[in-house]
């Protein structure tokens, strides 16, 4: 698949890219590929992309070369990842609409589902119409400090705890699924199962299936590869079950940017001289105020480091819609290209158009280094969505 750029539609030359755009590096998402596919290969853990992290159609020709196929949150996501890629379909939402099942079971073939009243009302349903049945499980164990991203903090609204999980309802249940982690190395998931074990274990040798979720960052450079690989290899050989990942940001990290332009330059006699861009945290990158998050950016350093530092913000009228503090050896000025770095994943399925601002167009570089053009948007796309 190396140099198969995906979906091509116009040429463009490095310098004249649209701004703001998402730029998708295909070599880049390749050999993340490569690397997930190699730990399914040596486990017989088959992976799928989790679409609520990455979500470019125009790639999943690609990607479904490398992995099984995908996890979805509802019926759109499900529908995307079987038209768009086929392969295996699993969705997973914390409740299903009466309305949209039907239509769902056409997508889908393994449906996961949050609470023993849902199992029960749709799980007959289902079985019915060939699928697969899943619960998803709590295994009261947080390994991360994000409360936000944490299923496991107290009260939470996602998975069956063991106090809460009905023996009867094993008859419908072909397998389980976890999703705990975030952004975590494999030393998370090994605590994970663990504890998982200790509440569910008794049911794992009835299941056909286990879904260990996403949050697992396998394509980072530190991640311990051997520790999962050994985790996946002694899940798998204990209680013969296929064994499932769904990562997300593992498909696409570190293979997007996000290239901005700067049309001010704000220099106030009490603080930080500021420059504002085309480009919104609020809008076009929502985890730099959600996790909080600071993005890295090209040929800048943190704040004090080089001899110009700016504050940089986007021209929303969110006082807040400030994406961070950086240096650079030399002054901004209007005009200047900013270059930030992985924003594939959480960016695109997030972005908005508040307060009228257009959505980046979506630049496809193939092996190549061939920039084409794949979406842009317009004024349409912000009327439609309202």
């Amino acid at each position: 698949m190396t140099g198969a750029l995906l979906n091509p539609t116009r040429l463009l030359v490095a310098g004249s890219l649209p701004s703001p755009c998402y730029i998708i590096d295909e070599a880049k998402l390749e050999a993340n590929l490569r690397l997930l596919a190699g730990v399914g290969r040596r486990t017989g853990c088959r992976i799928l992309l989790a679409q609520k992290a990455y979500a470019c159609p125009a790639t999943y020709p690609l990607i479904g070369h490398y992995l099984q196929g995908t996890a979805a949150s509802g019926l759109f996501e499900a529908r995307l990842g079987n038209e768009e890629m086929g392969g295996e379909v699993h969705v997973f939402a914390a409740a299903y609409r009466e309305d949209e099942f039907a239509e769902l079971l056409q997508y889908a073939d393994h449906i996961i589902f949050n609470s023993g009243n849902q199992l029960l009302q749709f799980g007959p349903q289902a079985k019915a119409a060939g699928k697969s049945c899943g619960l998803r499980v709590n295994p009261e164990f947080s390994t991360q400090a994000h409360a936000i991203y944490d299923p496991c903090a107290p009260n939470s609204r996602l998975g069956v705890r063991r106090a809460d999980f009905d023996p009867a309802w094993l008859p419908l249940l072909d397998g389980l699924h976890i999703h705990t982690l975030c952004e975590q190395n494999s030393d998370a998931l090994v605590q994970t199962v663990a504890a998982l074990e200790a509440k569910f274990g008794e049911f794992l040798p009835q299941m056909h299936w286990l879904n260990l979720g996403g949050g697992h960052h396998i394509t980072r450079p530190d991640y311990d590869i051997a520790a999962l690989e050994l985790c996946l290899l002694r899940l798998n050989q204990q209680y013969d079950v296929q064994l499932y990942l769904e990562p997300g940001e593992a498909v696409a990290l570190n293979c997007g940017f996000l290239q901005t332009t700067v049309l001010d330059v704000l220099a106030p006699a009490d603080g930080l001289q500021i420059a504002i861009l085309d480009t919104s945290a609020a809008c076009h990158m929502p985890d730099v105020l959600e996790m909080p998050y600071r993005p890295p950016l090209q040929n800048a350093a943190e704040p004090g480091v080089l001899p110009h530092t700016y504050r940089l913000g986007g021209p929303t009228c969110l006082a807040g819609d400030v994406i961070g503090d950086y240096s650079f050896a030399q002054p901004l000025r209007p005009g200047d290209k900013l270059t930030f770095e992985d924003m594939a994943i959480y960016t695109m399925v997030k972005n908005n158009t508040f307060n009228g601002l257009p959505l980046p167009a979506i630049v496809l570089r193939n092996a190549a280094g061939e920039y084409r053009l794949h979406k842009s948007f317009g004024y349409a796309d912000f009327k439609e969505r309202l």
